[in-house]
């Protein structure tokens, strides 16, 4: 029974998304900014960025990504919830218990939320491995990634904001992505980035960051090479942490440094088709490196059987490589999120706009506030706060 257990495939069977519905063209931003275009397009690889309206939070983020892909089957048999931000709305109850009611989730389950950092929905994915392996009588685990990147107006952060959420069912027999193990991870207290509990903007030691970024990578890919024994050609592709592009670029750079031409190329292609959403979505912090995934699922040429390594990175920092192999049907279960549509019925802001939704706070005084609907094409809404509740439809 070990023996079976050890062999049986668990990862994730469906993959949902959801961005809100505006969104600023960083061509704007930087003649707003009197910056070369270049500078954000090529410099930092992003496009465009997704802006957060005052109906929308974590919590309605994550109901939307997470809907459109869950049948009634699925909502009664899952037995655990694990939210995964670093955007929380309580300092004490879990996202995870909104969204169980939202979206009518089985309440004979655990339901937490996670947090560390960019990292925070790696952790609940591997969470959710070890859980099915350890319960032979639980069926399904639903992870969830939410996050708004806030870093300020006129900072030198403000070109890498955005928001997003990236839901996963995760299963025994997964239909999209099998999980291989082990992987290898690294953990090591630095202040690269944090936000404390009195700000609603993060800071950032930004060069500093970069470079610990590339220095886990390294640290975790060579432990991976040690317990497995892969070489870098045994990967069809590799799939990073994408707050900006750029940052991602650099990642793929430093592995593929001694490889020939012909491999860096095959790898270069797959990781710009990988980052397409990534580049029109901006950093959505836990979702990153997922929504890079779904990018790569919907937009890419891969077969069933590639092998896929991924690199999970949390400042403060954690780092985690891994991997994972396509299974026969991940090109229809990958097209349930239908993300051409919801990028396509977008409304694009003005730079003014922008700035306005950006100034646009819920309270912090326990003041009553009715918000009337902003996002049209949303599920689910946050529309008011009262009583020291906020209130959702």
């Amino acid at each position: 029974m070990i023996e079976e257990m050890s062999l049986e495939k668990i990862g994730i069977d469906k993959i949902g998304f959801y961005t809100p519905e505006f969104y600023l063209d960083l061509a704007d931003l930087a003649q707003a900014r009197a910056v070369d275009p270049n500078k954000f397009k090529i410099g930092i690889g992003q496009d465009e960025q997704a802006v957060l309206p005052l109906d929308q939070d974590v919590v309605t983020m994550a109901a939307n990504a997470s809907a459109p892909i869950l049948a009634p089957k699925d909502r009664s048999e899952i037995d655990l919830i694990i939210f995964a931000s670093e955007s929380g709305i309580d300092q004490s109850k879990a996202g995870a218990l909104y969204l169980q009611r939202l979206l009518g989730l089985n309440q004979s389950a655990r339901a937490f939320e996670i947090k560390e950092a960019c990292y925070g929905a790696t952790a609940g994915l591997q969470m959710a491995y070890d859980h099915l392996a350890a319960h032979p009588d639980s069926q399904k685990v639903l992870v969830v990634a939410a996050d708004v990147a806030r870093y300020g107006l006129e900072t030198a952060g403000e070109v890498t904001q955005g928001a997003g959420a990236v839901s996963m069912l995760v299963t025994r027999a997964p239909r999209i992505l099998a999980l291989s193990q082990p992987t290898a991870y690294f953990s090591e207290e630095i202040m690269d980035f944090w936000r404390p509990n009195y700000s609603d903007t993060a800071f950032a030691e930004g060069k500093y960051s970069t470079e610990q970024y590339l220095r886990f990578l390294e640290i975790v890919w060579h432990d991976y090479q040690q317990k497995t024994k892969t070489q870098l050609t045994d990967f069809a592709a590799l799939l990073f942490h994408i707050p900006f592009t750029k940052l991602g670029l650099k990642g793929l750079c430093q592995m593929t440094a001694d490889a020939d031409q012909e491999t860096k190329a095959r790898f270069l292609q797959v990781f710009e088709t990988a980052t397409i959403y990534n580049r029109q979505v901006g950093n959505i912090y836990t979702g990153s490196l997922y929504l890079s995934l779904l990018s790569l699922l919907q937009k890419g040429d891969l077969s069933a059987g590639a092998k896929l390594g991924l690199f999970s990175y949390g400042s403060g920092a954690v780092g985690e490589f891994f991997a994972g192999e396509l299974q026969s049907n991940f090109e229809s279960m990958s097209q349930l999120a239908d993300v051409e549509t919801l990028l396509a019925q977008r409304q694009k802001l003005t730079v003014a706009e922008y700035e306005r939704l950006f100034k646009q706070t819920l309270p912090i005084d326990g003041s009553t506030l009715t918000i009337d609907p902003i996002s049209q094409h949303a599920q689910f809404r946050l529309t008011g706060i009262s009583g020291h509740q906020r209130q959702y439809k």
